[in-house]
């Protein structure tokens, strides 16, 4: 049973660190109005706003999505040792 939630919360942070990546690519390449692109940053903008209200403004470059990658590694890391150490 652990041996699952330890996929699951590695899945998870995968598939939500690969949206964080697609947020930046397609903002390059895509309209805003784009249904894809829409529909990503519907997805995404829920976790970046809290941080770009902490973040302090650095011009045209926004890290917001680099912070939220480290987070979610951050967090993954801090559950799957809370896991394993509950195994043991």
């Amino acid at each position: 049973m652990i041996g699952l939630l330890l996929i699951l919360i590695n899945y998870l942070s995968l598939a939500f660190s690969i949206l964080l990546i697609a947020y930046v690519v397609l903002s390059y390449f895509m309209d805003p109005y784009h249904p894809i692109r829409s529909t990503v940053n519907r997805m995404v903008d829920p976790i970046l706003n809290p941080i770009r209200r902490i973040m302090p403004q650095t011009g045209m470059m926004d890290f917001s999505p680099l912070v939220a990658i480290i987070l979610v590694q951050v967090i993954e890391f801090i559950l799957t040792r809370l896991l394993i150490s509950l195994a043991s």
